[in-house]
C-alpha cells in the first residue's frame, strides 16, 4: 500500500449505487479487521467508488449485499479482488531518495562484510521501491552477500513487481550509472518501456503477505523498509505492528519509515532514532 488513498476516484459510474452510511461502516470494519486499514470517513467516496465496479458483474443490487458476500467463508477470492481495489499503489524509484543514501553509506558499512545481510520491503507495490534497494544492495555489496525480500497484501501489483516492466517516463529518478547498469531499454513490442535486467530481478524474492499475519520465516532481519504503510494504520495497529516487526530484526538491525511517519506516542521497544525516520535496534551489549 502507498500513501495515494486520499486522492478522488472519478471513474464511478452514476448508475451505481450509492453506499449509505451503515455500509460504509461495514467496510470500515470488515478491512480493518482482515488487513487492519484504517478508513477515515474522507474515504468514503474511494470506497464506493472502487468497490462498486464489482457491483454490476456479480449482479449485486446494494453495498450491502457486496459485503455480505465478502464476509462469506467461500468467497476468499473476491475478498483478495477486494482488497487489490482497495489498496492504491503510487510510488517511484528512489523515492524519499535520502534513505538510499544512509542505507549506502551509513548503514550497509556497519553491517559486519561475512555476514549475509537479511532485507525486507514490506510495501513492495509495482517493485519500484524494492528495485531500488536491490540496485543499491548490488552496487555496494556485489551480487551476493546479501537477499531481499518484498511482500505486499495486493496481488495484483507483486504481479506486475515481478515481470519487472516499467514505461520509460518511470526512469527519470534512476541515476544514470544504475540505470545503465541494472536496466534495458525495450525494443518492438516493448518500444517506450524498460526492464530490470534479468539476474537483478531474479534476486529478489516478490511475496503476498498480509502485515497482521507475518510470516514465520520472517526473522533475524539486518534492514526493514516499512515507508508509507503505517499512515493506514491506527495507533493501536501501528503499535502493534512496529513491535512485532522489531522482535523480528535482529539486534543491532535498522527500520526505516517514510519520512511522514511518526512513532510519537506508540508503546514500543527501544528503539534509537538515527536520523529522522531511521531506526536503530540495541545490540544484545546494550
Amino acid at each position: 500500500m502507498s500513501d495515494s488513498a486520499t486522492e478522488h476516484d472519478s471513474g464511478a459510474s452514476l448508475h451505481r449505487p450509492t453506499i449509505t452510511d451503515a455500509e460504509f461502516h461495514l467496510f470500515q470494519k470488515l478491512f480493518h479487521e482482515s488487513i487492519g486499514m484504517n478508513l477515515p470517513p474522507q474515504k468514503k467516496p474511494l470506497v464506493a467508488a472502487r468497490l462498486g465496479r464489482r457491483l454490476a458483474p456479480l449482479r449485486l443490487a446494494s453495498f450491502r449485499q457486496y459485503h455480505d458476500l465478502l464476509r462469506g467463508s467461500a468467497h476468499s477470492d473476491e475478498m483478495q479482488r477486494a482488497i487489490d481495489l482497495i489498496t492504491t499503489n503510487e510510488t517511484s524509484f528512489f523515492r524519499e531518495k535520502e534513505h538510499f543514501r544512509v542505507l549506502s553509506e551509513r548503514i550497509l558499512p556497519n553491517i559486519p562484510k561475512e555476514h549475509r545481510i537479511k532485507v525486507w520491503c514490506g510495501a513492495s507495490s509495482t517493485g519500484e521501491e524494492p528495485y531500488t534497494l536491490a540496485m543499491v544492495l548490488s552496487d555496494r555489496l556485489g551480487p551476493k552477500g546479501w537477499s531481499l525480500l518484498a511482500t505486499d497484501i495486493n496481488s495484483e501489483v507483486l504481479a506486475v513487481a515481478r515481470n519487472g516492466l516499467y514505461p520509460m517516463e518511470r526512469s527519470k529518478g534512476i541515476p544514470e550509472i544504475f540505470l545503465k547498469t541494472y536496466c534495458l531499454k525495450g525494443t518492438g513490442p516493448h518500444l517506450g518501456e524498460f526492464i530490470i535486467e534479468r539476474e537483478l530481478r531474479e534476486r529478489v524474492e516478490f511475496r503476498q503477505m498480509n502485515l497482521m499475519d507475518l510470516n514465520p520465516d520472517l526473522k533475524d532481519l539486518d534492514v526493514v523498509f516499512l515507508r508509507n504503510v503505517l499512515i493506514y494504520f491506527d495507533n493501536e495497529v501501528r503499535g502493534d505492528l512496529l513491535s512485532k516487526i522489531w522482535s523480528r530484526i535482529r539486534p543491532g538491525g535498522w527500520l526505516v519509515l517514510g519520512h511522514s511517519e511518526s512513532v510519537v506516542g506508540l508503546h514500543l521497544p527501544p528503539l534509537e532514532q538515527v536520523v529522522p525516520s531511521v531506526y536503530r535496534k540495541p545490540s544484545k551489549e546494550v
